[in-house]
């Protein structure tokens, strides 16, 4: 049987790494590299599916974390999916939510079996686990999914790094094997903090499991630029060549272009719709902060 989601690799830039492809899935397909905005909750915040497309927009990114706590997975089911629920026919990646179970700090608790945390709505208690994840995201419908892992902090010790690096693969197992719908696509997330042989360690055991798409997690987490750049560097390249390499929530236009130099063929991040919420542009000569006065007579279009 065909997978959900191929990737067709069309060229590879021989200096420094870049590359072209094209991302086929159930919703259509996806030239790469490609940045894709977030929606959190089912919705690009302040934009219409319609104006997403006008700016270009091919792929959105929705989030389990969220969308389970409000409106719930079963509402979204009901609707038919989340494709019918935001009224987008194009291609969607929803996050595991490990991530913003990550950033609750004191409200999770992290074992074996899952994360047990409380709502940062209301206080009430969940647990996550690598099947309930699954069964979520199926529930949610979208194309890609993630496989629930654990991010760890920055700085964080070299011994809990490879422990949770060790989990997350495990988890990614527990996920493939919990994983049933065949029109989706599970992605593995490579962990392994700021240590280069944990992160090779962690990407060698994930692609073992012949996953259809790769993700670099656990970074961009308030780490130094310079480490930034040199633990992507040293990651992209042993990821599948055949296979889509994801760089989860990145992030600045700098961020993008060295994603892309790298090998990267997904980005994805809050950033440009929460400053544009907040009077915020991104122009080719740096931020633009609209409510500043001196603004408050130019009528220029561009």
């Amino acid at each position: 049987m065909k997978p959900a989601v191929t990737y067709e690799l069309l060229h590879v830039d021989k200096n420094s790494g870049a590359r072209r492809g094209i991302v086929h899935t159930p919703h259509g397909d996806i030239q790469t590299p490609v940045f894709m905005p977030v929606g959190t909750q089912a919705t690009v915040k302040s934009m219409t599916p319609e104006e997403l497309k006008e700016v270009g927009a091919q792929i959105i990114l929705s989030n389990t974390y969220h969308l389970y706590l409000r409106p719930g997975q079963d509402i979204v089911k009901e609707a038919g999916g989340l494709h019918k629920f935001m009224n987008w026919d194009r291609p969607i990646l929803t996050d595991s939510g490990g991530f913003q179970v990550f950033s609750l700090g004191a409200l999770r608790t992290i074992s074996e079996e899952g994360v047990e945390f409380k709502s940062h709505l209301d206080g009430s208690k969940h647990f996550f686990s690598p099947e309930s994840v699954m069964k979520t995201e199926e529930d949610l419908g979208a194309d890609i999914i993630m496989a629930f892992d654990e991010c760890v902090e920055y700085p964080a010790s070299y011994e809990y790094t490879k422990q949770s690096m060790e989990r997350t693969t495990r988890w990614a197992k527990r996920c493939k094997d919990a994983h049933k719908t065949e029109n989706q696509a599970l992605f593995g997330i490579i962990q392994g903090g700021f240590y280069e042989d944990l992160r090779e360690k962690s990407a060698k055991d994930l692609i073992d499991l012949d996953l259809p798409g790769y993700a670099i997690g656990g970074i961009s987490v308030g780490e130094p630029k310079e480490e930034f750049l040199k633990l992507l560097y040293y990651t992209a390249p042993l990821m599948p060549e055949n296979k889509p390499r994801y760089l989860m929530g990145v992030g600045t236009p700098d961020y993008l272009i060295e994603a892309a130099l790298a090998g990267i063929d997904m980005c994805d991040c809050v950033l440009p719709t929460r400053i544009a919420r907040n009077g915020t542009a991104m122009t080719w000569n740096g931020k633009v902060v609209v409510r500043n006065a001196t603004y408050e007579r130019d009528c220029r279009s561009t």
